[in-house]
């Protein structure tokens, strides 16, 4: 930016006082500059601005502190433009002006800021005769003496400031011989005596007031060390002669307690060796590794030792960037050195050894001893190899779990070099895994799989062996190592696989079948789990192996395809395998030569083509047996080989593949022609557990060919797919995997451009079809409209318009996917519109004329073609556009049917939501008016609730204008719907309303609301103020009783339901205040609280009170809830009960008689249980319910329906038998009602429900009958009673 810009920004209205008085300032100093008819040239601006410095910086600071600053920054603005020559010569004198503001002990921060910024661009444009100058307060060097005290300044700005300052001096030397900046001793010599001097500070401190006192220093430690990373960054290095003493220091520092000096020590370490790491400076890292390496702790200093090791780590990680192969031969003896601290007692020092040694073996081992080992570099690997297995000694046995993920590390950096050198340490860990009183058997298996993965499964078996088919004596039985070969394996010879695996299980599977058909035994399902193991394995051997062409011939092709045929458990890992030959190759080839990793070097591009071009030979036979496995596969199971197809047919010929393709499609002519001759009687019903027709199978096939057809076959396939999605009799399945063509051809990059060249018959595919669609194949027809609409010419856009009533309806349907599918389709459409052309409407079925016309005769499935007629016209073209598309959609309106104008707004709100920025504002204003009067005039709930979301999104995504002249229409017409309790509309009303308060005040909105909707409008305001004043009161720390009722009733604020698109959140989403509502809108009639508690992130156990819940228990989440339980309501204690007796005569008044006699009503007049001492009344109720009709106790009818019930007394177990006549006779014998005493209530059917009376206790006892328990009011709704209920409440 230039000079002018900058002055001109100032110039400009500012709005803070400090930019108001540099305005000022520099309005002064340009009229200044026109009196004395001089250029604003920046060294005119420069004198000007310094000669006023000169002038008022000696005044009282309280007058001329705004003026200070305002000078000050603007001189820091012109410096930089002013001509170095000047800046040289006359630095002196300009360093005496600025060195007033800079050494003030009042000074503010925004001035020293500003002076900081002046002394930069002076440093940097001086010259090395400046630089050698002596410490002076007119010197170069006095000036940046200056500059680093600031660097070690309280406040954090000015301290910032400075510290950029001295970067960007020390990072612009001179021009002169010397490679660094003259002053850089001087930097370092200043940043390490302070560092020395707090740190001393600190520890007299620490040691005479105790660590409180320590604790203060901390702060001025920190900046001492900031400034020391900052000369260390600015730099190339620190310089030599005080690395020692530096290193030394933050060793020391490092011992303290506070892990914030501990991290800012690793900081300083990682500037230094930053600095270190280019050809400039490397020569000073071998000084300073050794420094570091003759500061070494002492092995028991569990305090010091840790940061020793990371500092050391980070060291030869440097090292290896500069010189891998030096630093390779010396790691043996550092891996040596860092070992002898695996056998200490402290935990942390044996961590952090096993930490800097996995981190020398990954940073220090360079790729050409992988690739290719040098005599030398074969020796450094035995080295390490012995300092390896030395490990596993008994010294080290505390420290295992560590050396376990040493040689883990180990195995992973050297990969397949590892053998034979560390083969000895892979027998002693499986020595360890075999014994059953080893401890580490997981970190083992750890260590042996990253061993296969590394050096193959050949090598760790050669030592290892599983000892399955004929085990030695003595040698014990490995088949824990199948699972690990199954995930390990990786880059193998598949020959080894052939060789040895393979006679495994041909053995094993030899003993299942010899056992038979009788009952499997133990040992019989061992053999069936390993010959599994076994074949799990085979996937893992098929990626990218290194013997593909040797190993895998004829005769193993054929073992692979009768298992395919026989062993269905074994399909899965089968087709994966075969797959794997192929996929993982061709990710060779697709890679870039930088890309390659280090274990894909064993297989070149060359040999990786080599393999495809030979699995290529086996590619017709391979598909042959896939299609045959695969028609003879349940459809769940199928997923697999359709995968391992697709694999196959991207390496399949081209005339092959046209053959197969002519092929597949007679047979499913065939099939479709014999299915077609069977009733729908026959067909059997759709099952997961029986083969798919024939069709279904062919079609699922023909869908994974069309991704690797020849251009010339996609003709017979479109011509296939018409007949299918014609033909009113074909199968929905069918039709749904048809329409898949379209989108799996989209996806192929090579086909992809056939969409386009075939779009006229794809239209006239889709047109024709439109009247045979179903719903269960309206997704996939979405799918493919969106491809084709998506490639569709500019002369074609009339297609758009032919479609364009189906997917607009699509936004009404049920299931949630063809609805967001249809919301793409009109995204796509809109996009394609923009991007103009032609629409030709007189190409349209039904508005041109043409004999190519779909009737409308589906109302829902078309809109009006009248009220299209009219808004779109006949016969016309219309220049495509967004606002065309929006006229177009707007047709919809004149629907006859309320959801066709309700799905029409739906689609309008989508579109206006994704392109309301690109939409006209008349086409807007237009739109808005037409949409709102279906809000005022509408009596249908339907296109009213979609009318509520249009308005949502137009608030949300509209500018404020243009929605805030409509509030005097708006809000009354929203407050009309206000007073709707179903549907849901009242929340919408309230939540829209809310938003318009957020946006245009509450006054606004409460101007226009109708005085019968006033309340809701309080309520809101209500709502706004309690939250203001609970937001209020959490800043402060306190809390009322509103606020504490609030958290009991679940609220929260803060928080927006998560929604799966931002228009999902724009419709259905509210507010925060959403979440609230008022104490007076509780419902009265139900006794529900009108304000629901949601509370996220918190969650309650439901647990009974005679039980805790068991958290180990499976089950235990389902008592884990979100709810939190609501208190047991417990009888109100001055309640009175009306009481019966045993033949349903109410009983009013005090009675001391048997409770057993006495049955008593709840206030619904069901009857309550006889609570025993400690039982809570509603679960006993509930409870007797349930054990009543399904109990072990409940009675049950026998022979000529006879009622038994059980009887338990003590041991003793009766069963009463009651006769059906009984029954009907002690039902005729209910008690009259007697006058004054109320009405009982007859229970119509003899209905079984009981209230919540425990009758199941009642009726085990000895003489009570059916007859007796069916009295009045059980089973009965309040509104269905016969007469009034008496009695006192």
């Amino acid at each position: 930016m230039s000079l002018e810009d900058k002055l001109s920004k100032i110039r400009l209205s500012p709005k803070l006082e400090n930019q108001q008085h540099t305005a000022v300032v520099l309005a002064a100093v340009d009229d200044t500059l026109r009196e004395q008819n001089s250029q604003p040239t920046p060294t005119a601006y420069f004198a000007a601005l310094l000669s006023l410095l000169g002038q008022h910086v000696d005044a009282d600071a309280s007058d001329n502190r705004h003026l200070t600053y305002s000078v000050v920054y603007l001189l820091d603005l012109v410096i930089s433009h002013v001509p170095s020559p000047l800046l040289r010569s006359k630095f002196p004198q300009i360093l005496s002006s600025l060195a007033s503001p800079l050494t003030r002990a009042d000074a503010e921060a925004p001035t020293l800021r500003a002076s900081i910024g002046c002394l930069e661009s002076l440093l940097v444009r001086q010259d090395s005769q400046a630089w050698q100058l002596s410490v002076n307060q007119t010197s170069p060097r006095g000036a940046l003496t200056a500059l680093l005290h600031l660097a070690l300044d309280r406040r954090p700005k000015v301290r910032k400031r400075a510290h950029d300052a001295l970067l960007k001096v020390l990072q612009n030397p001179p021009p002169s011989p010397s490679l660094g900046h003259p002053a850089t001793d001087m930097c370092a010599e200043f940043a390490l005596t302070s560092l020395q001097g707090v740190a001393e500070a600190a520890g007299k401190q620490k040691k005479y007031h105790g660590q409180q006192d320590e604790q203060s220093k901390i702060p001025e430690i920190v900046h001492a060390m900031q400034l020391v990373r900052t000369v260390a960054t600015a730099s190339p290095g620190w310089p030599g002669r005080n690395v020692e003493s530096l290193c030394e220091l933050l060793l020391k520092i490092a011992r303290s307690s506070n892990e914030h000096l501990a991290l800012n020590v690793f900081d300083v370490f990682e500037a230094l060796f930053s600095g270190m790491a280019n050809a400039e400076s490397s020569q000073r890292l071998p000084r300073l590794i050794e420094v570091i390496e003759e500061l070494q702790p002492s092995r028991n200093d569990s305090q010091l030792l840790p940061p020793w090791v990371a500092v050391l780590s980070r060291a030869y990680d440097v090292s290896a960037q500069i010189s891998p192969e030096d630093t390779f031969q010396k790691l043996p003896g550092v891996m040596a050195r860092i070992s002898t601290f695996l056998d200490s007692p402290s935990h942390n020092v044996r961590v952090s050894a096993s930490e800097c040694l996995i981190s020398l073996l990954h940073n220090c081992i360079p790729a050409s001893v992988v690739l290719e080992p040098s005599i030398s570099d074969e020796k450094t690997l035995e080295r390490i190899a012995d300092t390896s297995m030395y490990l596993l000694s008994v010294k080290y046995q505390s420290a295992w779990m560590e050396v376990f993920k040493v040689l883990s590390s180990t195995f992973e950096a050297l990969r397949w070099r590892s053998a034979p050198f560390f083969l000895p340490i892979i027998k002693t860990i499986g020595d360890l895994r075999s014994n059953d009183a080893f401890a580490g058997k997981k970190e083992a298996d750890a260590v042996i799989s990253r061993a296969i993965y590394a050096v193959g499964p050949d090598s760790v078996l050669e030592v290892l062996p599983l000892n399955l088919v004929k085990p030695a004596s003595g040698q014990p039985g490995r088949a824990w190592l199948l699972p690990l070969l199954r995930d390990a394996v990786h880059h193998a010879r598949l020959s080894h696989f052939r060789s040895e695996l393979v006679p495994i299980s041909e053995m094993m599977f030899q003993k299942v079948l010899n056992h038979g058909s009788a009952e499997k035994s133990v040992e019989i399902k061992i053999f069936e789990t390993l010959v599994n193991q076994v074949w799990s394995c085979f996937p893992g051997y098929c990626n990218l192996p290194l013997d593909l062409i040797d190993a895998f011939d004829q005769e193993f092709a054929e073992l692979v395809s009768n298992l395919l045929y026989q062993q269905t458990e074994l399909r899965v890992a089968l087709c994966r395998a075969l797959q794997n030959l192929v996929e993982s190759n061709q990710a060779l080839l697709s890679l870039g030569d930088e890309d390659i990793s280090l274990a894909q070097n064993r297989v070149s591009k060359a040999d990786a083509q080599k393999n495809i071009d030979h699995m290529g030979t086996f590619a017709g036979n391979m598909l042959a047996v896939l299609f045959n496995v695969y028609s003879q596969t349940l459809p769940q199971y199928r997923g697999p080989i359709l995968t391992c197809v697709n694999a196959y047919l991207s390496i399949t010929p081209a005339g092959e593949l046209t053959d197969t393709l002519s092929k597949v499609m007679g047979m499913l002519d065939n099939s479709i022609a014999e299915e077609a001759q069977k009733t729908a009687s026959t067909r059997a019903p759709k099952s997961n557990d029986k083969i798919p027709p024939t069709s279904h199978t062919l079609m699922d096939l023909l869908v994974v060919l069309s991704t690797h057809l020849a251009p010339p076959s996609l003709s017979s396939l479109l011509s296939l797919a018409t007949s299918i999605l014609t033909s009113p009799t074909s199968d929905p399945a069918l039709k749904k995997k048809a329409y898949k063509f379209v989108p799996r051809i989209a996806s192929s990059t090579s086909l992809s451009p056939l969409l386009t060249s075939n779009s006229t018959a794809l239209q006239h595919m889709m047109l024709n079809s439109a009247t045979h669609v179903l719903a269960q194949t309206r997704r996939d027809r979405l799918i493919a409209l969106k491809e084709i609409i998506h490639r569709l010419p500019d002369e074609d856009l009339w297609f758009i318009a032919a479609v364009l009533p189906e997917v607009v309806l699509a936004a009404k349907e049920v299931n949630e996917r063809a609805r967001e599918a249809g919301f793409d389709v009109l995204i796509t459409m809109g996009e394609r519109m923009f991007k103009g052309g032609v629409v030709r409407t007189g190409k349209v079925p039904g508005l041109g004329g043409h004999e190519e016309q779909i009737t409308n005769t589906d109302a829902n499935m078309h809109i009006d073609e009248q009220s299209e007629q009219q808004i779109i016209g006949k016969e016309r073209d219309v220049p495509a556009s967004l606002d065309e598309y929006m006229t177009m959609l707007s047709a919809g309106l004149a629907g006859s049917s309320p959801h066709t104008i309700a799905a029409t707004i739906t689609s309008l709100s989508r579109v206006l939501f994704s392109f309301h920025s690109r939409i006209s504002a008349p086409t807007l204003n237009d739109l808005l008016d037409t949409i709102f009067l279906f809000l005022s005039s509408s009596l249908n709930r339907e296109i009213v609730r979609s009318t509520l979301g249009f308005t949502k999104v137009a608030i949300v995504v509209l500018p404020r204008n243009m929605m805030g002249e409509r509030l005097n229409t708006l809000v009354p017409a929203l407050c009309k719907w206000a007073k709707e309790q179903k549907e849901r509309l009242k929340m919408k009303v309230k939540g829209i309303l809310e938003r318009m308060a957020r946006i245009w005040g509450m006054e606004n909105v409460e101007r226009w609301t109708p005085e019968e909707q006033r309340k809701l409008v309080g309520n809101i305001r209500k709502v706004r103020e309690r939250r203001k004043r609970r937001k209020e009161q959490g800043k402060a720390g306190l809390g009322d009783e509103s606020d504490e009722m609030d958290a009991e009733e679940g609220h929260t604020t803060g928080r927006r339901k998560k929604f799966e698109s931002e228009f999902d959140e724009a419709i259905y989403g509210s507010d925060e205040d959403e979440e609230e509502s008022d104490e007076g809108e509780q419902d009265a009639g139900s006794g529900k609280k009108g304000r629901k508690g949601r509370m996220e992130r918190q969650a309650y156990i439901h647990e009974d009170e005679d039980e805790p819940l068991d958290l180990l228990d499976r089950k235990a989440l389902g008592n884990i809830s979100t709810t939190k339980p609501l208190r047991t309501r417990q009888p109100s204690a001055q309640r009175t009960r009306a009481k019966t007796d045993l033949d349903g005569k109410l009983m009013l008044g005090d009675s001391d008689s048997d409770e057993d006699e006495v049955q008593t009503f709840d206030d619904a007049g069901n009857v309550e249980a006889k609570l025993r001492e400690g039982e809570e009344s509603l679960e006993a109720g509930i409870n007797a319910y349930v054990s009543a009709i399904r109990g072990k106790d409940a009675g049950q009818r026998g022979q000529k329906g006879k009622l038994k019930f059980k009887q338990k007394d003590g041991e003793d177990e009766d069963e009463m038998e009651i006769d059906a006549e009984d029954l009907t006779t002690a039902r005729k014998r209910k008690p009259a009602p007697k006058e004054g005493r109320g009405k009982p209530h007859t229970m119509q059917g003899g209905s079984r429900k009981a209230g919540k009376g425990n009758i199941a206790k009642r009726a085990q006892r000895p003489g009570l009958g059916e007859g007796k328990m069916k009295y009045s009011g059980v089973g009965k709704k309040r509104g269905d009673r016969g007469g009034p209920r008496t009695g006192s409440r």
